[in-house]
């Protein structure tokens, strides 16, 4: 792909997530459909992110969101982001987001907005795991699964993507076998990116639902394509540590710690690649299987 082509898919996510404004507090954005039929998770956290940015002070930045998948999304359509003020405090600010889609909400999320402050500091230490540049990209590794797709959900698979990923022990998506429920893959913006932290942290939201509910699936050999399994995103909860550059090498380690009731959760870490923990994200996900999938 050429630098033009990578810049012009970088730009059209970031175009996607800057929202437009249409009155105080209150946004369109549009919708992309990545082959799913229903908006991606993603996009919705992303561009609620970046609507409740648009209503704090410059100043602050966020460093908690929680937030509740309730419908699917049309991704034919835009979606209306309406910001509601919570509270703005000296230190903290809270913000409550809902994205409604044909006059229903789809999406709710409240999040907290800090000062940068100093403290005490302790972490994580970062997994020892191979470099991305030891790591085929994820699209090549597509590319040869490609025969078995449907048409519809191929030629989104196939197009070129603004966040490059270079996964580590991948499943093989045609015979899965039965794995730890444990993953971890290098990303990253495949371009430079702007100079402003909260455009950063809205492409990690959006980036940060990428193959969460998939760990849950590996100890029981099942992918999220196969006709027999119903998967949704339920919630998503997310911390932000430090500060971190999109355009960098960033390791997303996650497992599932638990399965039950036709839900599973995911909790992962992100680090740069000098091992700094950036983020901490936690998603509970809906996990059915169907024998019969008519």
């Amino acid at each position: 792909m050429s630098d033009c082509a990578r810049r012009d898919v970088l730009e059209v996510l970031l175009a996607l997530l800057k929202l437009e404004k249409i009155e105080e507090n209150i946004f369109r954005g549009q919708s992309q459909d990545l082959g799913f039929g229903a908006v991606y998770g993603g996009q919705v956290l992303g561009q609620s992110l970046s609507a409740a940015s648009q209503t704090v002070s410059p100043d602050l930045h966020a460093h908690s969101l929680h937030a509740y998948f309730m419908r699917p999304g049309d991704a034919t359509q835009p979606i209306v982001y309406t910001v509601d003020c919570v509270r703005d405090g000296k230190s903290f600010t809270t913000r409550r987001v809902v994205a409604v889609q044909k006059g229903r909400v789809i999406f709710s999320m409240s999040a907290s907005f800090q000062l940068d402050e100093s403290g005490f500091e302790h972490q994580d230490e970062m997994p020892f795991m191979k470099g991305p540049e030891d790591l085929e990209p994820e699209i090549e590794m597509a590319r040869r699964f490609a025969g078995h797709l449907p048409r519809h959900i191929r030629d989104k698979v196939l197009c070129a993507k603004p966040i490059e990923v270079r996964p580590i022990d991948p499943v093989d998506p045609l015979h899965p076998e039965r794995k730890a429920p444990a993953s971890a893959y290098w990303f990253r913006a495949i371009g430079p990116m702007p100079d402003c932290r909260s455009v950063h942290q809205y492409m990690l939201a959006y980036a940060s639902d990428f193959g969460m509910i998939s760990n849950v699936l590996r100890p029981h050999g099942r992918v999220i394509w196969q006709p027999q399994m119903q998967v949704a995103s339920l919630d998503h909860a997310m911390w932000f540590h430090r500060e971190f550059r999109m355009e960098d090498w960033m390791l997303y380690a996650m497992h599932s710690p638990s399965a039950s009731g036709a839900r599973g959760l995911t909790i992962g870490r992100i680090f740069t690649r000098k091992g700094v923990l950036v983020a901490s994200v936690v998603q509970e996900g809906l996990i059915r299987y169907h024998p019969d999938p008519a």
